[in-house]
């Protein structure tokens, strides 16, 4: 066990975080791309329930 978290605490060390301008970068792709890809969806579920109420 204590290998293991030593292990883990020497990989920690090479790791290379983002910095906080990436890091807002990155989220702000996020939320942007969820929010045009749920308009995207909202409007082809629009269009489709049209569609089925128009021919059934």
């Amino acid at each position: 066990m204590f290998k293991f978290i030593k292990s883990v605490n020497q990989t920690m060390t090479k790791v290379s975080w983002p910095t906080w301008k990436q890091n807002r970068r990155d989220t702000g792709v996020v939320i942007i791309s969820s929010i045009l890809f749920g308009a995207y969806l909202g409007l082809l579920d629009l269009l489709f329930s049209y569609l089925t109420q128009m021919f059934l």
